[in-house]
């Protein structure tokens, strides 16, 4: 496992009695007050149901939570800024997104930290307990064994699989970026992109924007420059490589900043106020590394135009929870098989319109807290699955 920093245990902290207990309980849907609810719960009604559902495999939908339960599903590898601490200490972070979901979306989610980290094991024991929900959201696995996980359950599963880290973070980066692009008078096909950081979801975030129109895209790991010369790179680096950076430019992050339009920080390293400073005019700077971005966003605010963090207390924070809940709302709803690249565009698509009139650089994104979130990106994913055709109501 990785080194992570002790923590002594203080009981005197606020966050250790506001999770005393966990923060999810298992309650009921139906009231069993008596001999007639329990033979209706329980048997010989239940064997009706039962019965039913054998001879008719979609009525699960109907007659049981599959059609509102995800399950929220690590092994403990990368977990926040934490890193590989283990299934048991990953378990406040699962019960914290399953309680997103149901707060945000209204969907059930059950935390699962499995103690296996072997990707074959994984996707077994993901595939195995999957008949019992309605959606796989993947969350905090390492890359690059993230890509495969969530690749070989796609192939091999019929409801959404989604890895939040990739995904999550690539559609709320592209609705931030869509709106920063109208303020600064740019259009994607014309904009110089530098993204730090290659792994879950330095490469969703590239995959997005290229879908969305962006092609100067220059993704950087420690070694600099991703690039098709380059001879250190695993095959998810390598793939990225042969799609991205088509000027091939070379050398390290602060290199291929200089005169950039935009940067996207996911990868927790740091940024010298000298490297934003020599960016393009009226840049934009996604600095998402938290709790401590690339570079502090008042360090980047004296030269970028647009500036967003991952942080809550800074404007146009970076929130995984304004994609997720939605996107498996819209998805449940309409019984999708899949999550497209479709669908996640939509997804950004409806964020990016929720600020509207209230555009300006402090405001590229809506607040988590905007009652309008879920709903419009909900509707956008189910309308995209449904033109898709991957909509089975």
């Amino acid at each position: 496992m990785g080194v992570t920093p002790p923590v002594p245990f203080d009981d005197t902290d606020p966050a250790f009695p506001f999770h005393r207990g966990g923060k999810l309980e298992v309650a009921s849907t139906v009231p069993v007050r008596g001999r007639d609810d329990l033979s209706l719960a329980y048997t010989p009604g239940v064997a009706r149901v039962c019965t039913a559902i054998a001879e008719r495999p979609e009525l699960v939908h109907d007659y049981t939570w599959k059609s509102r339960t995800v399950a929220v599903v690590t092994d403990g590898t990368a977990v926040l800024g934490l890193g590989d601490i283990g299934p048991e200490a990953s378990l406040p972070v699962m019960e914290g997104k399953a309680l997103l979901f149901k707060k945000f979306g209204g969907v059930d989610a059950v935390p699962i930290c499995l103690a296996c980290t072997d990707v074959g094991e994984l996707v077994e024991t993901v595939v195995r307990l999957a008949p019992a929900f309605g959606g796989i959201n993947l969350e905090d696995i390492s890359a690059p064994r993230c890509f495969e996980v969530e690749r070989r359950l796609r192939d091999r599963l019929d409801i959404p699989v989604f890895h939040d880290d990739q995904h999550g973070t690539a559609i709320v980066v592209l609705a931030a970026l869509t709106n920063a692009m109208e303020l600064t008078g740019r259009k994607p096909i014309d904009t110089r992109v530098v993204i730090s950081g290659a792994g879950a979801a330095g490469v969703a975030v590239a995959a997005i924007l290229l879908a969305s129109g962006y092609e100067d895209i220059v993704v950087t790991d420690r070694g600099g420059a991703l690039h098709e010369g380059r001879t250190d790179l695993n095959p998810v680096k390598r793939s990225l490589a042969a799609t991205t950076n088509p000027h091939r430019r070379t050398g390290a992050l602060a290199d291929v900043m200089r005169r950039s339009d935009v940067f996207i920080g996911v990868s927790g390293g740091s940024v010298a106020e000298e490297t934003v400073a020599s960016m393009a005019e009226d840049s934009v700077v996604l600095a998402l590394a938290n709790p401590d971005p690339e570079v502090h966003p008042d360090v980047a605010a004296r030269h970028a135009a647009v500036v967003a963090t991952g942080r809550s207390d800074f404007p146009n924070q970076i929130n995984n929870v304004l994609a997720f809940p939605g996107v498996f709302r819209g998805a449940l709803d309409v019984r999708a098989r899949q999550i497209s690249e479709g669908m996640k565009l939509a997804a950004a698509a409806a964020l990016a319109e929720l600020v509207g009139d209230e555009l300006a650089p402090s405001r590229i994104i809506p607040s988590p807290f905007d009652a309008r979130v879920v709903p419009a990106v909900a509707a956008a994913v189910a309308d995209a699955a449904r033109r898709e055709g991957l909509a089975q109501r």
